[in-house]
């Protein structure tokens, strides 16, 4: 089965319906790549090999049948660690819940395994999901596939890291800061960050969490942009407690042909300065996409403050970490955003003042955030899809050090860690759809990925763009040393 390591979901789900391939041949081939591959890697270190195995063949006694179950029929699959699967630790990377074993599976683990798919087992991720890199007490370090030296990204890096190894076929992440898109860029893959609230996120959270968290969504990665329209496909839908009076029916691409889209460039912002290679890969797309007859402006931008915009996103993001810190932290943070005008709005006066946001103080942001989504769709009545960075870099060396202590250097220049947030965050707090694509290596070697983003529910549109923009650049390309 040569390179099936490196095959779409789509393809290995093609294989096992036309009799090329069975299900337990396709599931024994990953586990073995995960045998052989993951120790330097350790993408993939909560493993259900029986299970699968026991699944795989059901599947294929229900092809013998003439029955397949749906589009994802026996094909092997894995997904990010906080999601719940019936049997399984749920921890994210906290060693209190060590030992916190879910009773159930959650809404995209239900879906994907009514659309037929086999799960291997949970990839890695960061304490609280709240990191650019993905290492946690319980099961250690996640490496990127291209570099073991360098993080595969964060929190869904297990996720892109497993993709990018050939350890499976299709995954999926969750994202609050980038935690999809991040990891995509880090490890070329693709990873969509969907509209807010178009994939419900029941079973996506630690026990006691029922509410659905403000700004964080659940969506898939994968190796090919048509994966990312299958997976969601799957996925999206009302919420179970809206699921008898509601329906989800998104938009078709607003294109076929990438000479019909009307394309912002973005390239970088003083607010978040982007290495001189990344900046010079969205100004290279740019390129690419003119020759191609598109449409594009590389001044054209929504019509907002954007120091404005991106103290709104760390209030929004802030109030959620915020809400579990204790009585003495929250003390500390006090006397901090003390120290600073009320109008500060530097990410450090901002950051100590949303940490103990109260709900009037909450109402206010999201106030501003629905002055931001209006003027996101008024840009997007006159754009199709804005192309911007991801990360200000590349992949960088593992850093577990202090938190507070971290930079990364960024053209020469040491730049703060927590930064880069505001090319996730500008999007992320408006509920607009991404999807993070690769666009081939650094001059190191490493991928560079970039986001095209969209208006509100228009996901397809932004994941066609990824899809048509293969045709021009390449897509997804293995890193050396895990083809068979």
């Amino acid at each position: 089965m040569p390179e099936l390591a490196f095959r779409t979901a789509r393809e290995i789900a093609h294989a096992i319906r036309s009799g090329d391939l069975s299900a337990l041949e396709a599931a024994d081939y990953f586990i073995g790549r995960i045998e052989r591959y993951d120790d330097d890697v350790n993408a993939v270190p909560v493993r259900d090999f029986d299970r699968a195995r026991e699944a795989a063949k059901e599947a294929d006694a229900a092809m013998a049948k003439g029955d397949a179950h749906g589009p994802l029929h026996g094909v092997p699959m894995t997904i990010k660690e906080s999601y719940d699967i019936a049997g399984l630790p749920t921890t994210w990377g906290f060693p209190d819940f060590k030992d916190n074993i879910a009773s159930g599976d959650s809404f995209s683990v239900e879906r994907y395994k009514e659309a037929g798919a086999v799960f291997l087992g949970k990839t890695n991720v960061p304490v609280a999901l709240a990191d650019f890199q993905s290492y946690n007490p319980i099961y250690g370090t996640t490496s990127n596939p291209f570099d073991t030296r360098r993080t595969p990204g964060g929190s869904s890096g297990g996720s892109a890291a497993a993709l990018a190894a050939g350890l499976t076929s299709l995954e999926s992440g969750s994202d609050i800061g980038g935690s999809i898109r991040n990891p995509a860029h880090f490890c070329g893959v693709y990873g969509h960050k969907p509209t807010w609230m178009i994939v419900p996120p029941q079973g996506h959270a630690l026990p006691g969490q029922l509410a659905s968290p403000d700004i964080a969504v659940c969506g898939p990665l994968a190796r090919s942009a048509d994966d990312l329209a299958l997976a969601l496909g799957i996925v999206s839908g009302p919420e179970p407690l809206q699921s008898d009076g509601w329906t989800l029916t998104l938009p078709k691409p607003r294109h076929g042909r990438l000479a019909d889209f009307r394309v912002a460039i973005w390239a970088t912002d003083e607010m978040a300065p982007v290495d001189a290679e990344v900046e010079a890969r969205v100004h290279l797309v740019a390129d690419v996409l003119r020759k191609a007859g598109a449409t594009v402006s590389e001044t054209a931008r929504p019509s907002f403050d954007r120091a404005v915009a991106h103290a709104t996103y760390l209030s929004l993001l802030n109030s959620i970490m915020g809400a579990t810190i204790t009585e003495e932290e929250r003390a500390q943070f006090a006397a901090v955003a003390a120290e600073y005008d009320k109008n500060d709005l530097s990410p450090k006066a901002v950051n100590a003042r949303s940490m103990i946001m109260n709900h009037a103080q909450w109402l206010g942001a999201n106030n501003h955030r629905e002055r931001l989504r209006y003027a996101w769709r008024d840009f997007f009545s006159d754009w199709d899809v804005l192309i911007c960075p991801q990360m200000a870099t590349p992949a960088f060396p593992h850093d577990q050090s202090d938190f507070a202590g971290r930079t990364i250097e960024v053209s020469g220049e040491r730049r703060p860690y927590f930064e880069q947030l505001y090319w996730s965050g500008v999007i992320t707090e408006s509920y607009l759809p991404s999807t993070a694509f690769p666009t081939g290596p650094s001059e190191e070697g490493l991928p560079i990925g970039l986001q095209a983003v969209s208006g509100e529910m228009h996901d397809h549109t932004t994941i066609e763009f990824a899809r048509l923009m293969a045709d021009e650049i390449g897509g997804f390309v293995a890193p050396d040393g895990y083809r068979d």
